[in-house]
């Protein structure tokens, strides 16, 4: 799918039903390239993420001097160049719309002898990433950005970084990652302390390439002068492409569906939490484990859902998925409040607003606070919607749709290709009502 604007016309479809095999786990694929391309030998990562933002990482390591093949759709093989084998890249990395990316490829290349610049597309570009560059500043690295923290980032190389105690003023899985990352590169210990404990992705794969890291919840501490060592990867489906389909089958009257080995990480899982307390029909079938990951067959089918207070302990760990949550408050009965959530506001965009206003606009009664929404159940009616380029609002507007009294035009969708490529397909073979203007003829 190409860059340039892309609506879809979504209209009310059939009760969804079958097994669903959703692509690999976004963070899951960007950490295991990253460790892969600074390890010791070859690593083959299975069930990689085809999409914009996992490319642009696999694409910067290209530059860094790492040989990284495909050799069929989602299988990356890394030949891994050690951790002081990265060389300088001729022109600027172009993390394309990938937060993500940015932030731990700043950790990564802090610690590097040679400069670097990041840069990203134009939403990357408005996004603040002051909270990591400070931090990185007090381990000892160089880092330039435009006023505001915002990027372009020039990262200075050649500079001898030092471990830190550093406790997150906000908690943030992409912030402790940087961290740690350049503590690899650090003399001494790095520790990092978060006000409420958020995804674990990078701690589990350093332990998987066999660096030596102790965490626990809201704790995680390791040295420098180590090795990681190669290793295969297998990514598990990630969990917040799951959950559009959780929260549709939910709603759509009829419908029963099985997604195959989803990553059940625990710092991931809040929507599954919030869904049943609000009476949704979600069981977890068949636990293993994945990429050092938690997984487990999710089977939905559909339920009444009722109006909570969203425990504010599950924010954390589902602040990726409250755009399909406000969808399910919007179509439950009753009211659902939502406090905690002023991360939202800071994501491709303003998520709580851009919701709220896609969601107004088809009828649903959303009333926007700081830090969440307060949400009162009700019918919606058709309209035309903008998503603002967040892929994760457009997704979200199409489920809406599903149960929306006339047909739903969401502006903006080309995005979607950063997290879930072939979502519309995918979402079609389901039995949602999705099409492009376009396909219409």
């Amino acid at each position: 799918m190409n860059m340039d604007r892309l609506d879809w016309l979504v209209g009310q479809g059939t009760p969804l039903q079958g097994e669903l095999d959703i692509p690999g786990d976004k963070s899951v694929s960007h950490r295991a390239v990253m460790l892969a391309a600074i390890a010791d030998g070859t690593s083959r990562v299975q069930g990689f993420l085809e999409g914009e933002d996992t490319r642009s990482t696999a694409a910067i390591f290209g530059q860094l001097g790492v040989r990284i093949e495909a050799p069929s759709a989602s299988v990356r093989v890394v030949h891994g160049v050690g951790l002081e084998g990265l060389r300088a890249a001729p022109d600027d990395l172009d993390c394309g719309n990938a937060g993500t990316g940015m932030r731990l490829l700043a950790g990564l290349l802090a610690g590097q002898r040679f400069d670097s610049v990041l840069v990203g597309d134009a939403s990357l570009s408005r996004r603040p990433m002051a909270r990591v560059i400070d931090p990185l500043r007090r381990m000892g690295a160089r880092i330039d950005a435009r006023e505001g923290g915002l990027p372009p980032l020039r990262i200075i190389g050649n500079n001898v970084l030092q471990g830190i105690d550093f406790k997150l003023p906000v908690a943030s899985a992409q912030v402790k990652s940087a961290v740690l990352l350049a503590g690899l590169y650090a003399t001494g210990e790095t520790r990092v302390l978060e006000p409420h404990p958020t995804r674990d992705y990078t701690e589990r794969m350093l332990s998987a390439f066999g660096w030596p890291i102790r965490f626990s919840p809201g704790v995680a501490q390791l040295s420098g002068g180590h090795r990681l060592r190669g290793t295969d990867v297998d990514v598990p489906a990630d969990f917040s492409s799951a959950a559009f389909f959780l929260v549709a089958a939910s709603l759509v009257p009829g419908s029963d569906l099985l997604l195959r080995r989803v990553g059940m990480n625990p710092r991931r899982t809040g929507l599954l939490e919030a869904l049943r307390l609000m009476g949704a029909d979600i069981q977890a079938l068949s636990p293993g484990e994945q990429g050092g990951e938690p997984v487990a067959d999710l089977r939905v089918r559909h339920a009444r859902l009722r109006g909570i207070e969203v425990p504010e302990h599950l924010v954390p760990d589902m602040i990726d998925e409250f755009p399909a949550l406000f969808v399910a408050a919007a179509l439950a009965e009753g009211r659902t409040v939502v406090r905690g959530a002023a991360e939202l506001r800071v994501k491709e965009s303003d998520r709580i607003a851009v919701t709220a206003a896609a969601l107004q606009a088809l009828g649903a009664r959303v009333l926007e606070t700081p830090d969440g929404a307060v949400i009162d159940g009700g019918p919606l009616h058709g309209g035309t919607v903008d998503s603002h380029g967040d892929h994760r609002v457009a997704m979200s507007l199409a489920i809406a749709a599903q149960l929306a009294g006339g047909e739903v035009r969401i502006g903006d969708c080309a995005n979607v290709a950063t997290s879930f490529p072939g979502f519309d397909s995918l979402a079609r073979s389901a039995g949602f009502g999705l099409r492009t203007p376009e396909a219409n003829g």
